[in-house]
């Protein structure tokens, strides 16, 4: 993948992702050329002026009015210069939000697996700051390419029907800058790949030490933490400063040396006049021209290395374009006939080690099933290969006698709503965050799923109620509080089948309570797979179903398995020996 990343122009990525607005880059390089030409004018007349001085020409007037044409020229390639880097850099903007808008787009599509294995840090970098820091040279480069590269090669044709020979001599010290600039490039990809490298582990760093600053000041460790984020700082700066210490002496040359074009031109061109193969007019006019040759060259060439950094910048988003999504058809092959659940033979593991074996299970249309078990026996994995955030690695889930992978991710979205232990409330009101659930719904439904949900009453008790806005992550409510806004987004979907991962693990008896209320008012009807740590909230389900090391161990209800003993059984002496400890320690 890497090898066919390198392979592709900047061209390529930018009408790859232009979509629709390839056409106003194209109206933008017109403008561009436009600009060129009214830019090479004033040359032409000032070598005019010029030439008739030289003739003895002295009607003023004349030279005014090629005065005049000349600043009417430079407005005019002002003008549109500007029309064309204004329209670049909206049609770049409009750009830069098809490939934020495909990278989310494709997130949303990923195995949450492979999701959690890239770094929070180093995705927000190439989507948010990676992404913005090729506004610069996509805005500029396709009309200002255009415009230097062809200002140059119309000079050059002119200069050709003047003399081949000053042409191709106003050339000359194009070849030892191009040396110059190759000397700089060789081994160009090592250190630019280190800086980019260093820079992805100075933002996962700084990203774990602010995400990390209450566990970090809670055990001392503020010294050691803040170190590895310096050291990361110094090695980001050393990396950029070694890169451009081995650039800084080709680079200068190379600059210097391109636009000296007079050092051919002049001697030369005197020796062409002296001996009467080239006319003095002429002469004047080349050394005119070939002043401003290579300028717009060397400014192309100072544009590499932008070039060379938006190129790998949209590979590392091709890479993450080209990940391997969830296998799902776009329209679904067939829909459920009821909300009842089946696994056959399902296995799953995380990259090598397999957690499930061959898995079989049956959850009935409209049941309430509990999977318990030790901690890491597998079933939140069950759970959440259930709600569809991973793909089994064999056997089969079906909803409804349908293989789930034959359904669309939006039709299956519509049949399950997940509840896990550590929901997300994002940095809006709590009313949108809500409203999440079903985006049609109206400020009246939201409320009233509130007051069904329990969570009525203490967001009236906010300072702003509905219009409270959470902070990142729902940082600004208690955890029982942010779960409880959970169930509420949760009975806002209405999903037919409901699964509840650990939903009232870090809450207090009083929200768990109240969490409970409403999911019985949730669960009506639907079929519902709870998981809990605390086994008196699940003695009343259908089928209580126990995994062990990825495998069922036993399944049935709450006294059936406590008259089979075993596992369970000894799982719920552990937890009554528990609340019984707990309770009589509150009493005293």
């Amino acid at each position: 993948m890497e090898e066919q990343t390198k392979q592709k122009g900047l061209m390529s990525y930018i009408l790859k992702f232009a979509g629709d607005d390839k056409k106003d880059y194209i109206k933008s390089v017109i403008l561009a050329l436009m600009g060129v030409v009214f830019s090479l004018i004033p040359y032409l007349l000032m070598g005019d002026i010029v030439r008739k001085l030289m003739e003895g020409e002295k009607d003023f007037g004349l030279f005014l009015k090629e005065g005049l044409l000349m600043a009417v020229c430079w407005i005019l390639r002002v003008v549109f210069h500007t029309a064309s880097t204004n329209l670049s850099h909206k049609t770049t903007f409009r750009l830069l939000g098809n490939v934020r808008t495909a990278l989310c787009d494709k997130l949303s599509r990923l195995p949450l697996g492979t999701v959690l294995d890239i770094p929070s840090g180093a995705m927000k970098n190439i989507i948010v700051e990676r992404v913005d820091s090729m506004e610069p040279t996509l805005a500029h480069v396709v009309p200002e390419f255009t415009s230097n590269i062809a200002a140059p090669i119309l000079m050059f044709i002119y200069l050709l029907t003047i003399d081949w020979r000053m042409a191709l001599l106003s050339l000359a010290t194009l070849p030892i800058a191009m040396v110059c600039m190759m000397s700089m490039f060789k081994d160009y990809e090592t250190p630019f790949r280190r800086t980019q490298d260093t820079t992805k582990v100075l933002n996962d760093t700084a990203v774990e030490y602010i995400n990390g600053i209450e566990v970090i000041k809670a055990f001392g460790k503020a010294e050691s933490s803040y170190q590895k984020f310096v050291d990361a700082a110094k090695d980001n700066a050393n990396s950029f400063i070694d890169w451009m210490r081995s650039c800084i002496v080709p680079f200068a040359a190379a600059m210097v040396i391109a636009p000296a074009t007079l050092l051919a031109v002049l001697p030369m061109g005197a020796i062409f006049t002296m001996n009467g193969s080239l006319a003095l007019t002429d002469f004047v006019m080349i050394i005119i021209l070939s002043c401003g040759l290579i300028t717009p060259l060397v400014t192309v060439m100072g544009y590499n290395d932008d070039v060379g950094k938006a190129k790998s910048i949209f590979g590392e988003v091709d890479d993450v374009l080209e990940l391997p999504e969830l296998n799902r058809p776009e329209k679904s092959k067939a829909l459920p006939k009821d909300h009842s659940i089946e696994l056959s033979d399902v296995r799953f593991g995380y990259k090598e080690k397999e957690v499930l074996h061959g898995l079989n299970l049956s959850i009935p249309d409209g049941s309430v099933t509990a999977l318990v078990g030790p901690s890491g026996s597998g079933k939140s994995t069950v759970a959440r290969l259930i709600a569809s955030l991973w793909d089994i690695n064999a056997g089969s889930i079906k909803i409804g006698g349908v293989d789930i992978r034959d359904m669309s991710l939006a039709d299956y979205n519509t049949q399950v709503a997940y509840v896990s232990q550590d929901n997300f409330l994002f940095d809006t009101t709590i009313r949108e965050n809500i409203r999440m659930g079903r985006a049609s719904a109206t400020d009246a439904e939201v409320e009233q799923v509130a007051r069904k949900s329990g969570c009525y009453d203490f967001i009236m008790g906010l300072e702003k109620g509905f219009d409270t806005v959470v902070g990142g992550s729902g940082a600004h409510l208690s955890g029982g509080e942010r779960q409880r806004i959970s169930v509420a987004r949760a009975m806002m979907k209405d999903a037919p089948i409901l699964i509840l991962d650990e939903a009232t693990a870090y809450t207090d008896p009083e929200n768990e309570a109240i969490i409970q209320q409403s999911v019985a008012k949730l669960v009506q009807g639907k079929t519902l797979i709870v998981i809990a740590h605390r086994l008196s909230t699940i003695v009343d389900s259908d089928q209580i179903i126990v995994i062990q090391d990825g495998n069922i161990n036993a399944c049935g209800t709450h006294e059936e398995l406590l008259k089979q003993g075993g596992l369970y059984a000894g799982m719920w002496n552990a937890h009554i020996s528990a609340r019984d400890t707990v309770e009589g320690g509150a009493r005293e």
